[in-house]
């Protein structure tokens, strides 16, 4: 991506007087189109001081209500990317990254980075922490002794130099706009917004001044957009973002009907990624890593066509290289190496009747989770990254009387309790079979 359409993007003119958030706030939630003026002076104020964390809450609230226009999303996207610098360039190789909107047993990030950068792209990876009912992608590397996800921008490009990728969260001069926000949606109610969902991508893709990039929008009951005509949307949206600056950008829909991996919790996601990178490449996490990986080499031309990517992602994968490259990574990043890492005693929660899984809530799975510690209930609180559960069974799976359907890790008391209680009645049983969906649709 050319850097100076980010330069042309980020641009703003002054408009010389001065704009009262209460206003601003209250012209969104009567329906307004705000200006990029208007949308600038709450980002700025925001990170000034002069816009308090309840007025930013309410300024999100209203968005939440009232929805912007691609038109505003561009500005708000602008104003949050502008807030703060860019990532050096530091190689000639190609720079590709990855988002997922957020769902249940994603740890494709913990995957795609090290094998994209065995072939020679550089992953630069900024994320994030838990929104809601889903763990991020920091929470679930902090489950990694000692695993630092504060690189300053120097270390940043360092560390792309010399090993190809890294994971970490965005330093105090990237988007510091976003960093806020993000923080303050979790707990406001505000996650599910297509504009803000939209803005806090991008302004930190941006920022990483990329050559191509690949979504991966949900949908589903694990998911931020239940419906997939919600993530066909959002999808929607951060095309044109990438279009407003000539950035290639790929989306794949993939079903969150259930949770994408065996594996909902910290230290037992970054488990089954390492399987993954082992050369396990049958299972959905690791399809729709090997197809996010596939649209990327697509994206930058090294792939003629998807039979052809597939084929030499699975190939890097059996080679080893990947899990390696995994491993300088996170001790590149001060994480102490394991086989594995440890979780919590494994208590069973067992089929009633028998059957056949028609439905699974991930709604309540995430609850769960949360409940155990797993998630925030609250900005800034600690997570257990050792507790979690392992799903036994698939949509569509018969079961039997007694039969193990999940497997919650965690100490035994209240929380594990309410958590047996939520995972039950997540899990829904009926005498017939049902249809099975695609796991991935492209837009």
């Amino acid at each position: 991506m050319r850097l100076a359409a980010v330069t042309v993007f980020v641009q703003r003119i002054s408009t010389g007087f001065d704009m009262v958030p209460a206003a601003i706030i209250a012209r969104k939630r009567d329906g307004h189109e705000l200006s990029a003026e208007e949308i600038d002076a709450m980002i700025d104020g925001f990170l000034g001081g002069s816009v308090a964390d309840y007025q930013m809450a309410a300024f999100a609230m209203a968005i939440v209500c009232r929805g912007m226009s691609r038109t505003e999303t561009a500005s708000l996207t602008s104003s949050m990317l502008n807030s703060g610098l860019l990532l050096p360039r530091v190689t000639d190789r190609p720079r590709v990254d990855k988002h997922s909107t957020g769902g249940l047993g994603d740890s494709t990030s913990l995957i795609l980075a090290p094998l994209m950068a065995c072939l020679e792209f550089d992953v630069p990876m900024l994320s994030g922490r838990g929104l809601g009912i889903t763990g991020g992608t920091l929470d679930k590397l902090e489950a990694i002794e000692g695993y630092r996800c504060d690189l300053t921008r120097a270390e940043i490009a360092a560390q792309v130099d010399s090993i190809g990728c890294v994971i970490t969260g965005t330093t105090p001069d990237i988007a510091p706009a976003d960093r806020r926000l993000y923080a303050l949606r979790d707990v406001t109610g505000t996650v599910e917004s297509i504009p803000l969902i939209t803005a806090s991508i991008m302004s930190k893709k941006l920022a990483e001044t990329l050559d191509a990039l690949v979504l991966d929008v949900k949908f589903g009951s694990a998911a931020f957009m239940p419906e997939l005509a919600q993530a066909e949307s959002l999808a929607g949206s951060l095309i044109a973002i990438g279009q407003a600056v000539d950035l290639p950008t790929r989306v794949l829909l993939t079903s969150m009907e259930q949770p994408l991996g065996r594996m909902v919790g910290n230290a037992c996601e970054v488990n089954e990624a390492l399987e993954v990178l082992e050369g396990s490449t049958q299972s959905p996490l690791a399809q729709v890593t090997l197809a996010l990986c596939s649209q990327l080499l697509l994206a930058s031309g090294r792939s003629r066509d998807r039979a052809h990517a597939h084929t030499l992602l699975t190939n890097e994968l059996n080679s080893g290289r990947p899990l390696r490259r995994f491993q300088q990574m996170v001790q590149a990043q001060n994480g102490i190496w394991r086989d594995r890492w440890p979780t919590a005693p494994a208590e069973p929660v067992l089929a009633e009747q028998a059957g056949y899984v028609s439905a699974i809530d991930g709604r309540r799975l995430g609850h769960a989770v949360i409940e155990l510690g797993g998630g925030r209930k609250a900005l800034g609180q600690p997570i257990d990254h050792r507790v979690g559960l392992e799903m036994l069974v698939r949509l569509g799976d018969a079961v039997s009387p007694g039969q193990p359907l999940v497997r919650i890790m965690a100490q035994r008391g209240p929380a594990l309790e309410i958590a047996q209680r939520l995972v039950q009645q997540a899990i829904s049983i009926s005498p017939s079979g049902i249809s099975q969906q695609p796991l991935i649709r492209t837009l």
